[in-house]
């Protein structure tokens, strides 16, 4: 699949703790099961609908049907708007409708609403960002005051208007050759392990900052002032 301009914009079922999410002209945005009633509030309309809508209340099921078709009972969904997920399915719902925008072409996905809520969920789309990863495509969550993101392998870097705390943890036993710079507290060429979490609640100081890791995975966070 060609790689596809814009970006792949997932409002999910979680907690959202923001009253506005920016979309541009060529994005997808996709609304995941329950996340449609968030796009309702925030006056999106989703390019696709996609679960299996056991997180859907009556009321918004009713509402989505009135504009796109049944989801359920004999009635046939809007072709192409509303995908209807088997309940009795391996994917989550979420993992469901990132392996449709890749399918799209779409590399850069953000997923709002997808923290937050059911623990066993917010782990479960923390573990989608390394799948996006190994799609060799970049995912990030974000909430009112945090974006989470994972980098392999790679270094990530940081405006010097950047205000807040970085934190950072290993996925899997290690990450070897952490860096950070232009921060609070300086690492150089550290190793990062899965039982020890000396990487949280770094600061910027308003200098530019890097972060780097040659060996490993790491779950960065982003948290604002």
């Amino acid at each position: 699949m060609e790689r596809t301009e814009g970006r792949c914009i997932l409002i999910c079922a979680g907690d959202l703790e923001i009253s506005q999410i920016p979309v541009r002209e060529k994005d997808l945005v996709i609304a995941v099961d329950g996340g449609y009633e968030y796009c309702r509030l925030l006056e999106i309309e989703p390019d696709v609908i996609i679960g299996d809508f056991d997180s859907l209340g009556e009321r918004c099921t009713r509402q989505m049907e009135e504009a796109w078709g049944p989801v359920s009972g004999t009635g046939r969904p809007v072709p192409g708007k509303v995908i209807r997920l088997n309940p009795m399915k391996d994917d989550t719902d979420t993992l469901a409708a990132l392996r449709y925008g890749l399918e799209q072409g779409y590399r850069e996905f953000h997923l709002y609403g997808a923290l937050g809520g059911r623990l066993e969920h917010t782990i479960a789309n923390l573990q989608c960002l390394l799948f996006l990863k190994h799609e060799r495509a970049s995912g990030y969550l974000w909430d009112g005051s945090t974006m989470t993101t994972l980098i392999q392998n790679e270094s990530l870097s940081f405006r010097e208007e950047m205000e807040g705390m970085l934190s950072v943890f290993a996925v899997g036993e290690r990450a070897v050759g952490v860096t950070e710079k232009g921060l609070k507290y300086l690492l150089e060429d550290a190793v990062l392990t899965n039982d020890f979490p000396v990487g949280i609640s770094n600061e910027f100081i308003g200098e530019k900052a890097e972060l780097s890791v040659q060996d490993g995975t790491l779950l960065v966070m982003v948290r604002w002032a």
